[in-house]
């Protein structure tokens, strides 16, 4: 059984953390580079949120938002 777990740490540090150890060496010769994933996590979320606000826009614009001060039955 004690080797199962050490083939579980195994498969982790030595194949599926490997990239990561490439990023960490990379950071010492480009920043830019070495937070690369974390860039393209900020450029999709931008574009996310560049999305959602011309969609709240359009709902403003056709008036399709219900600006009632009680807009629920049981308010």
């Amino acid at each position: 059984m004690k080797d199962f777990f050490y083939a579980i740490q195994d498969l982790f540090v030595n194949v599926l953390f490997s990239p990561l150890d490439a990023l960490r060496a990379l950071e010492l010769e480009n920043w830019f580079l070495a937070n690369g994933i974390s860039w393209i996590f900020m450029i999709i979320g931008f574009i996310a949120m560049v999305y959602w606000m011309i969609q709240l826009k359009g709902f403003n614009d056709n008036n399709e938002e219900d600006k009632s001060i009680s807009s629920h039955s049981f308010l």
